[in-house]
């Protein structure tokens, strides 16, 4: 049996193979038959160039359809994909090639003399290019090969994809994700989110990234229908779209941009089946004034880069806001205190710790860090403080690496965000802890306000955590900025805040 991630897509290919997989923006349709083509195509000159089975192809390139092919074709290949975020800068593209040692890096045409000299010096033995556009070496020398090529055997626990994580605690780590691990969240979520035959996705996200590709594509391809493929969110082509899908899956700011447009109608939404939310947290807020609008309440689901997806808002029942829903069903899911390891009950803050076969068999040649973020019976700790409620509903609290202890006692981030965000004329909070010399560290609210609002002053700010919160959890300083630092996929960089704001209290 051959357990290759691209021989279970392949099982659920339509019959018809004209059948479209990719709309572009331009309305250039790619139909399952291209895409069985051109990965052919992109395999066969891989194998040319000598990659093997578990060899490493690193691919930093622009959103495209033969991005995805040029995916296909390295699980085709055997190859071990290694996506690089498009913001990587030279330095740190150089670290992701020394360290995963890959045997092809493929990068922006424009980049091909750059990758060229770093290949040089990581020893990387072939660098090709592929443009936003279908242009470069890659398309140019693969495109008289023959496509027929047979997918390389593999076993489930065969690494099929690295993919770096953020490394705002330090150097990034190489997430080691198998054929099963990307398989088996797959199927599940395209089971639990029931897709339909008729379903179209609207796919306005990056494709470098667990949300984009593993959940947004491979759900796709698992149900053998097509998606109007966007490069990046863009909210006049959304709305030019809307009619015509019914699935989109997007971070929160998609959801919050939509919110600020009056052409977001019910009937807007009329052809949309489901709104998914997820890679940073969805404001209860935004939640709630999305549903008045449309009559939709957007899921929201709970995953990282090591596992995939773990939790999700159930389909058929209550999406409650501020909640990431129940663990999904192949997934263990239990908090435990976070210095005894104990498993703690119902409305207990503590660490979340998941066990189950989307989970990452481990950090690429890191054994040492592996063994510390497992446990001895198999369960993954991942760093995320949460709690599971007397439903059964997971809460996420915030990282364990944002706690703030102040005076001794335990701020959770989110709590205050919760009540900061309810202040009046408060679009968005942040909350870090930063040095203070009396209390070790002190709790400091970073503020972005409504725009065209009345702005909320820091002493309303403090009033309601004071009327609400216990007095050591009440920011000791409210800073308002015009805007949150975030990354790719929409997440506020707190390591950011906590720097620009290290001195705040002289510490």
């Amino acid at each position: 049996m051959n357990d290759n991630l691209y021989e279970l897509f392949r099982s659920r290919f339509p019959a018809d193979p004209s059948r479209p997989f990719i709309e572009t923006e331009t309305g250039r349709v790619w139909s399952y038959g291209d895409l069985q083509d051109v990965s052919g195509h992109y395999a066969r000159l891989l194998a040319s160039l000598g990659v093997a089975k578990g060899d490493r192809v690193a691919v930093q390139v622009e959103k495209s359809p033969e991005a995805i092919f040029l995916y296909l074709a390295c699980l085709r290949a055997g190859a071990v994909y290694l996506p690089l975020n498009t913001a990587y800068t030279r330095a740190e593209v150089e670290y992701f090639l020394g360290d995963a040692e890959p045997r092809v890096a493929v990068c922006r045409p424009d980049q091909e003399t750059g990758f060229a000299e770093l290949a040089a010096r990581t020893g990387v033995a072939h660098v090709l290019s592929l443009g936003q556009d279908g242009e470069g070496s890659l398309p140019d020398r693969a495109r008289d090969l023959d496509p027929d090529f047979a997918t390389v055997p593999a076993d489930a626990d065969d690494l099929a994809a690295i993919l770096y994580t953020s490394g705002t605690t330090g150097r990034s780590k190489g997430a080691m994700m198998s054929h099963r691990n990307l398989g088996s969240n797959a199927l599940t979520l395209h089971r639990i989110w029931g897709w339909r035959p008729d379903d179209v996705l609207l796919h306005a996200l990056p494709i470098f990234h667990t949300h984009g590709l593993f959940v947004a594509t491979n759900c796709v391809l698992l149900n053998g229908t097509g998606m109007l493929f966007l490069p990046k969110f863009d909210l006049d082509r959304v709305f030019g779209l809307l009619d015509r899908a019914s699935v989109m899956m997007g971070v929160p700011t998609f959801y919050t941009r939509l919110l600020t447009d009056p052409r977001l109608t019910p009937g807007a939404c009329a052809r949309m089946r489901l709104f998914i939310s997820g890679s940073a947290p969805l404001l209860a807020e935004t939640h709630r004034a999305f549903r008045e609008r449309t009559g939709h309440a957007i899921l929201e689901r709970y995953g990282m880069t090591e596992t995939g997806m773990n939790t999700s808002n159930p389909l058929d029942g209550e999406r409650v806001p501020g909640t990431v829903g129940f663990p999904l069903p192949d997934v263990e899911l239990r908090v435990v205190d976070e210095k005894t390891g104990a498993p703690l009950g119902p409305e207990e803050v503590g660490i979340i710790e998941v066990k189950g076969p989307n989970v990452f068999s481990g950090y690429w040649r890191m054994p040492e860090k592996t063994r510390q973020e497992f446990r001895d019976d198999g369960f993954f700790i991942t760093g995320d403080v949460g709690k599971v409620d007397a439903r059964g509903y997971v809460h996420i609290v915030g990282r364990a690496k944002d706690l703030v202890i102040s005076g001794g006692f335990n701020v959770y981030p989110k709590e205050v965000e919760t009540v900061v965000d309810a202040v009046e004329g408060v679009a968005e909070s942040a909350v870090v802890g930063v040095p203070h010399p009396d209390f070790g560290e002190a709790v400091v609210a970073v503020v972005l306000a409504k725009p065209g609002a009345a702005g909320p002053t820091a002493e309303a700010v403090v009033a309601a955590c004071k009327e609400q919160l216990a007095n050591y959890k009440v920011p000791k300083s409210v800073v308002f900025v015009d805007e949150l630092p975030r990354n790719a996929m929409g997440k506020v960089q707190k390591n950011l805040l906590r720097e620009r704001y290290a001195g705040t209290f002289g510490g």
